[in-house]
């Protein structure tokens, strides 16, 4: 019941690499086009669109953790422990971390749109509208704002001792999958195996004390030697 051995939660950290590029990505968006004549209003729709509508969402279904956007593991083929998991996933914290993460991207916008104008030359869209490039910038928001989940997600649940694990109860997951309290997206393609974590060398202390440990070797050398001192007269 190591949380550890499942590989899909160390899949889930790359978010943490995937952020910035996706953010970078956002920032080449916002340099397709000049800021109109109301800036601070359309980067307050664009955040409200992508950042706090999302957010308000998952609050009410969080992202489920065996869901990579595109692919998941489907419900019924779900191991005993990723069952546990699921139960544990969620936590009040982990909801006001993604809250948090909503807030982050308000000035993280701004800032963006603020120096856009510095890589006009590189934007995919350049020329375009302005609108076009607020319209497409949202879902990638959206997306960022997913990945920040997730990945508070996967360090709530590898962090949680095996002690925890095997006291957590499967209340709320049936066999046909997470229920309608998570959101879980992709085709179910995922059936990934189970790590295989090294085992803890066995404690040897104290082994010198217990006859039962002397190799069979040095027992038959002592044997033997007791033999012969009962033979000298």
């Amino acid at each position: 019941m190591n949380p550890r051995g499942e590989p899909l939660l160390w899949v889930q950290l790359l978010g943490l690499a995937a952020l910035p590029a996706e953010l970078l990505l956002a920032f080449l968006l916002l340099a397709g086009a000049d800021p109109g004549r109301l800036p601070g209003l359309e980067r307050l729709l664009c955040w409200a669109l992508g950042g706090l509508l999302p957010a308000v969402f998952f609050w009410r279904r969080p992202p489920d953790v065996w869901s990579l956007l595109l692919v998941q593991i489907p419900g019924r083929g779900r191991r005993e422990l990723q069952r546990r998991l699921n139960v544990l996933q969620s936590p009040l914290a982990v909801k006001l971390a993604g809250g948090a993460g909503a807030l982050l991207l308000l000035p993280i916008v701004w800032l963006m749109d603020d120096y856009a104008g510095l890589a006009t030359a590189l934007s995919p869209l350049g020329g375009s509208s302005r609108l076009a490039g607020l319209l497409i910038t949202v879902p990638l928001l959206a997306l960022c704002l997913w990945q920040w989940e997730q990945l508070w997600q996967s360090i709530w649940l590898l962090s949680r001792p095996e002690a925890f694990v095997v006291a957590a109860a499967e209340r709320g997951f049936g066999a046909d999958g997470p229920g309608s309290e998570r959101l879980s997206l992709g085709l179910p393609l995922l059936l990934p195996d189970p790590l295989v974590l090294p085992q803890a060398p066995a404690d040897r202390h104290g082994a010198g004390d217990d006859p039962s440990m002397i190799p069979p070797e040095q027992q038959t050398e002592e044997q033997q030697g007791t033999a012969l001192d009962e033979q000298i007269p």
